[in-house]
C-alpha cells in the first residue's frame, strides 16, 4: 500500500469513529506566537462541569473552570477560589473566598458556591458528586466572601472533594444551558469532534497568568498519529503517550517525556444480574489474571501488577498484607466458579474501547486469561464516547477501566468501590456492598490518622473478599512535548490527570 493510500485509510477510519484529527502536512507549520498546540487523546464527549466523561474532558475542564481548592505542581492541596478554609466543629467547614471573577466579569461570591452545590445535589442531577453533595445539610452565606458548608455527617475530606475537577464553582448567572467558570482560559471556538480553540481569560485571579496567548486542542484518536504529529512538529504537546513510544521519545533530543506512575487499570462488573451479582464469580475473575504478562503485553513493562485496591505503596494507608490479595490462582478460580454453580464455566461480554490501545490490549489479554479458567468473554470495543454511555447505563457484564484516583487520599478510591453512589462507568453497576459504604463513611468522618488507617484496613479486607472491582495493573502515564514548552508538569501519583492545572503556567518559545 502506498503512503498516500495508507494515510487515506487511517483518516477514513478516524472519520468513521467521529474523531477526525486536524492534520497538516510536514513543512506547512505556521508560526504559533505563543499558541500551544495540544493533541488530545479524544474529543470530549461533554465538558459539562459536573459530569465525568473521561480524562480528555477533564483536561479541558481544568483549563476553563476552577473550584474552591485544587493542587499545586508538587501535589499539595492549595487554595483556588478559596484562599483559606477551616473546620467548624466536626460537621462544618468555613471557606474564605479570594477576590476572583468569573469569565462573564462578575465576582465569585458565596452565593455562587451555594448555588453550585444545590445544582449538583438536585433530584434530577446527573452530577458525578451528586450523592456526596446530597450529604450537605445546609450552606450559609454570611457575606459575599464567606461560605459555610454544614454536613449531615462529619467529613474530614471535604476540602479534598472540593479540589476535584468534577466540582468546579459555576456562576449562578450562567445563561440557561451554559456554564460560566473562573478558569484561566475561555473557549473561543470549536469544531465538533475535531478541535477546541481557547484564549486567555485576562480577568483570571492569579496576576500574570495564564502565560500562553492561546491553546489549540486537537483530537488525535489514533495514538500513532498523535506521536507522529509531535515528532513532525505539527503539535507541541501530547497526552497519553503510547507505551511503545516511550523509549523513542525519551531518546529524541528535540522532545521531553514527563511520565509518572499513578494511573491504574481495573475491571468493573454489572452486579445487578447474574453471574456477577455473586462475589464468588467476581473473585474467580480476580484470580484468573496473569498480571505480569498483562504489564508486558499492554504496557511494554512500564507498570506493575495490582492485586489489591489502588492505594500506592507510598501512602501511609497502604496495606502490605493485601499485596497479593487477588494473586493468580487458576485452580481457585475454577473452584469458586463451581461453588457458585458454574462448574462448566460461564459466557459473558467484556466492554472496553478500541480508541485507546491500553484498553484494547488489556481487554484482549484479560479475555485470554479468563478463557483458560472457563470464563468465555465476548469483546465489545466501541469508540470512547459510546463506551462511556454503555457503562453509565449498565449495558455490559464486565468492563475494563483505566484511570487514576480522585486524590492521593484513600477516600479518593471511594468513587470506584462505593456502590451507593450514582451510576457511573468508572464503577461497577448495581453492585452495593453496604459494609464497604459504611467503612468509607467512617473513614472520611474520622480526623485521627491512626484510626482512619484501621478503618481502611478493614474496608480493604472486605473488598478483597467481595471484589467490587478487580485491580489489574499500575501503569506509567506520560505527556510528551517539544523542548520549547516549559511550565507544564505531569502531576504526581494519582493526580496525573490533574496536570491540566499547569496550563496556566505553561509557555512556548
Amino acid at each position: 500500500m502506498s503512503m498516500s493510500a495508507s494515510r487515506r485509510a487511517v483518516l477514513a477510519g478516524s472519520a468513521a469513529a467521529g474523531m477526525l484529527p486536524f492534520l497538516r502536512m510536514p513543512g506547512a507549520r505556521a508560526q504559533t506566537g505563543g499558541v500551544l498546540r495540544f493533541a488530545l487523546s479524544s474529543f470530549p464527549p461533554s465538558i459539562q462541569p459536573w459530569q465525568n466523561t473521561g480524562t480528555a474532558a477533564a483536561t479541558i475542564k481544568l483549563m476553563i473552570y476552577r473550584g474552591l481548592t485544587s493542587y499545586g505542581p508538587d501535589g499539595a492541596l492549595r487554595g483556588e477560589l478559596a484562599e483559606s478554609w477551616s473546620p467548624i466543629g466536626t460537621q462544618g467547614w468555613e471557606f474564605k473566598l479570594r477576590d476572583a471573577r468569573f469569565q462573564n466579569g462578575e465576582k465569585v461570591t458565596s452565593a455562587d458556591v451555594k448555588w453550585t452545590i444545590e445544582q449538583i445535589a438536585a433530584e434530577r442531577s446527573t452530577a458525578y458528586f451528586r450523592a456526596e453533595m446530597q450529604g450537605v445539610e445546609r450552606v450559609e452565606t454570611p457575606d459575599d466572601l464567606t461560605v459555610r458548608i454544614f454536613l449531615k455527617e462529619p467529613v474530614a475530606t471535604l476540602p479534598i472533594w472540593m479540589a476535584s475537577y468534577h466540582l468546579p464553582i459555576i456562576s449562578r448567572n450562567s445563561p440557561r444551558g451554559t456554564f460560566v467558570g473562573a478558569g484561566p482560559f475561555m473557549i473561543r471556538a470549536q469544531e465538533r469532534g475535531t478541535s477546541i480553540d481557547l484564549e486567555p481569560f485576562r480577568g483570571y485571579f492569579r496576576p500574570g497568568l495564564p502565560k500562553l496567548r492561546g491553546i489549540r486542542a486537537v483530537a488525535y484518536a489514533d495514538e500513532n498519529l498523535r506521536v507522529a504529529a509531535l515528532r513532525s512538529g505539527d503539535v507541541d504537546l501530547i497526552e497519553y503517550v503510547p507505551w511503545q513510544s516511550f523509549d523513542a521519545i525519551a531518546a529524541d533530543q528535540r522532545l521531553s517525556l514527563d511520565a509518572v506512575d499513578g494511573a491504574f487499570m481495573f475491571l468493573v462488573f454489572n452486579g445487578s444480574r447474574a453471574p456477577f451479582n455473586d462475589h464468588r464469580v467476581r473473585r474467580a475473575v480476580a484470580h484468573a489474571i496473569r498480571r505480569d504478562e498483562l504489564v508486558r503485553a499492554a504496557f511494554f513493562g512500564r507498570g506493575s501488577p495490582l492485586m489489591q485496591l489502588p492505594v500506592p505503596e507510598s501512602s501511609p494507608f497502604y496495606n502490605a498484607e493485601f499485596k497479593e490479595g487477588w494473586k493468580y490462582d487458576p485452580a481457585l478460580s475454577r473452584r469458586l466458579l463451581a461453588e457458585a454453580g458454574h462448574p462448566n464455566g460461564i459466557s459473558c461480554n467484556l466492554l472496553s474501547t478500541a480508541q485507546y490501545g491500553m484498553h484494547k490490549d488489556t481487554a484482549e489479554v484479560v479475555q485470554q486469561h479468563l478463557a483458560a479458567v472457563g470464563i468465555r468473554a465476548e469483546l465489545n470495543m466501541p469508540d470512547w464516547a459510546t463506551r462511556v454511555s454503555i457503562g453509565n447505563r449498565g449495558q455490559f457484564d464486565m468492563a475494563v477501566m483505566g484511570t487514576a484516583a480522585d486524590s492521593n487520599d484513600p477516600d479518593g478510591i471511594a468513587n470506584f468501590v462505593d456502590g451507593s453512589l450514582s451510576p457511573s462507568y468508572v464503577r461497577s453497576f448495581g453492585l452495593r456492598i453496604d459494609r464497604i459504604t459504611q467503612l468509607l463513611n467512617q473513614g472520611r468522618a474520622e480526623f485521627d490518622t491512626a484510626k482512619r488507617r484501621d478503618i481502611y484496613r478493614e474496608m480493604e479486607r472486605i473488598a478483597i473478599d467481595q471484589a467490587p472491582i478487580v485491580g489489574l495493573t499500575w501503569r506509567s502515564q506520560g505527556y510528551a512535548m517539544r523542548r520549547q514548552v516549559t511550565g507544564f508538569k505531569n502531576m504526581p501519583g494519582a493526580l496525573t490527570f490533574y496536570s491540566g492545572l499547569t496550563f496556566e503556567t505553561a509557555e512556548i518559545a
